[in-house]
């Protein structure tokens, strides 16, 4: 459409903005960037970070809550280089941002002068969707709106565009007309056709449930077509989401995260449906079969690369709820049913587990901890989970319920999940759903982004940081005995206080050294008006990783 007259890149780009409904910002100025920045528009909201890296995951957190694309403000190569990690979680994550990073002026580029991002293309890759710097600065607005339409279609993910700091104040004469593209692949009906006779003709089923799913909103869908087959349902390995309402009579729970023990847990079944995940997100090498003889495997997933690196089995691109609906259409009206009516709601959900707790023990241990806590969470609160050594005994006493209500990285790179969580309670704010998020991250991880803090208090977000003291990267010592390397050094963290980097960002904070405390002071955590922190300490039991 055609520009007003004196409409100029910085014009056209958040009229862009405000037609995707994209007014939420999040960065960490720079002097590339303050060009895009000036007389920034009372309509948007500038949510500021104090470091890159826990800029791009709190927009990652507020994208994942919002199911939006979120725009991210990085200082040219300097500031790219801090949020690369997150850049890269964001990737596996498959989260929609447009990150835009400042360049130097166009006209001193050819020199490299100090700040330049050399190579600005290149330097993302190949953790980014998109690269680009467009080639005039009129090519701004239409790089802007190719960038939202590539990181929305699936598998979505993050862009990077580079824009030299000169650009914004380029008048235009005309300017592209924003565009909707979609979001979700349906499934060849072929192939879904294929894989509905062949699970049909299956005598021993199992569905294994992914990210995807609940990405895709197909709780639902998952349910009714594990119920149509009384089917045993799993959880991918590493899966970075809850899959499938965790109390229900069918649920089994996660997979291994290993070769070998993963083919063993599959042992019997002559068929697995594999919807919303790779096949397989692996971590340590157990050595064993892809999967046990005699098991056939059937694929599906929005991802082109996912399909192509499976290592066995038949693949399907699809959303996984679409392919789950179509799944079920295609069986519910052949298969044989035992009864016209569904079992009552009573039948399929298990009763919650209380475990005992040891209310006066300390240190307690994490599963002490864990239990405490959990007899008290909020039904709608919102679990976000970087606490890699007991992160299962977690997840055993906290069920996911509903869908979108439990969140972690997708790569494994410490330093997401605390702006993450910022993110994803910022989103709850805006969104006015009063539901908490509780963040539970270990005294090792906390330290990887301990600046989102100061976020989360100056956005007085409702979040609780819940972190277990053991003073040592537990993971690792786990990692030594499971592969022999005795004595490494650096895997004990004395000296660490969680509150007092609490109260350096004036957010309050809470000391609990036995199980009855914690919950005296979860309670009260509940009712600060904003953030809060509990810390407390637990022992030092390592667990097998496998």
């Amino acid at each position: 459409m055609a520009g007003h007259e004196g409409d100029t890149v910085w014009h056209a780009f958040y009229n862009l903005l405000r037609a995707y409904d994209m007014r939420t910002m999040f960065g960490n100025p720079g002097s590339t960037e303050q060009p895009m920045l000036k007389n920034f528009p009372s309509d948007f909201e500038y949510v500021l970070g104090l470091q890159e890296a826990s800029v791009v995951a709190m927009a990652d957190g507020f994208s994942q809550a919002t199911r939006k694309p979120v725009v991210v403000s990085l200082h040219t190569s300097a500031g790219t280089g801090n949020g690369m990690g997150n850049i890269m979680t964001a990737f596996l994550n498959k989260t929609p941002l447009i990150i835009i990073a400042g360049q130097q002026t166009r006209e001193m580029l050819l020199g490299e002068p100090m700040l330049a991002n050399r190579e600005a293309e290149t330097m993302p890759k190949p953790w980014v969707k998109w690269s680009y710097q467009p080639v005039r600065a009129q090519d701004v607005p239409a790089a802007m709106i190719k960038a939202i339409a590539i990181a929305q279609m699936p598998p979505a993910g993050p862009v990077y565009l580079s824009i030299p700091l000169d650009d914004w104040d380029v008048k235009l004469t005309s300017q592209p007309v924003p565009r909707a593209v979609s979001t979700r692949i349906a499934p060849d009906p072929e192939q879904l056709s294929w894989f509905a006779s062949r699970i049909a003709r299956a005598k021993n089923f199992a569905l294994i449930l992914g990210q995807e799913v609940d990405r895709s909103l197909g709780w639902e869908a998952a349910v009714k077509f594990a119920e149509l087959l009384r089917a045993p349902v799993y959880q991918a390995p590493l899966a970075e989401r809850a899959v499938f309402p965790e109390r229900h009579v069918l649920y089994k729970g996660p997979l291994p995260i290993a070769r070998g023990p993963l083919s063993h847990a599959l042992n019997g079944y002559d068929l697995v449906l594999v919807v919303g995940a790779e096949v397989w997100r692996y971590y340590p090498y157990v050595a064993g079969p892809v999967v046990p003889p005699g098991l056939e495997l059937l694929h599906i997933t929005n991802d082109p690369h996912d399909a192509a690196t499976a290592l066995v089995g038949d693949s399907l691109l699809s959303d996984a709820r679409l392919a789950l609906e179509g799944l079920y259409q295609l069986l519910h009206s052949t298969l044989d049913q035992p009864s016209s009516k569904p079992n009552p709601p009573e039948q399929l959900s298990k009763k919650a587990s209380i475990l005992p707790i040891e209310k006066d023990a300390s240190p307690m241990t994490a599963s002490d901890a864990w239990s405490a806590i959990a007899q008290l969470r909020p039904k709608d609160a919102l679990l976000v989970q970087e606490s890699p050594s007991n992160g299962g005994d977690l997840v055993k006493v906290w069920p996911a319920e509903s869908s979108e209500s439990y969140f972690t990285f997708a790569s494994g790179g410490l330093g997401w999940n605390a702006p993450a969580a910022v993110g994803i309670a910022l989103a709850q704010k805006k969104k006015n759903t009063g539901r908490p998020t509780v963040l539970a991250i270990g005294d090792g991880s906390l330290h990887y982004s301990v600046q989102s803090i100061y976020t989360a208090v100056q956005h007085k977000v409702n979040l609780i940081y819940l972190v277990p003291r053991n003073e040592e990267y537990a993971i690792l010592k786990e990692f030594a005995i499971l592969e022999e390397t005795p004595n490494v050094p650096g895997l004990d963290l004395p000296g660490l206080s969680a509150s007092a980097i609490a109260a350096a960002y004036d957010c309050p904070s809470f000391r609990a050294s036995n199980a009855a405390e914690l919950q005296k002071c979860f309670k009260e955590a509940l009712k600060v008006d904003g953030p809060a922190l509990i810390e407390f300490p637990i022992d030092r039991q390592l667990r097998p990783l496998v």
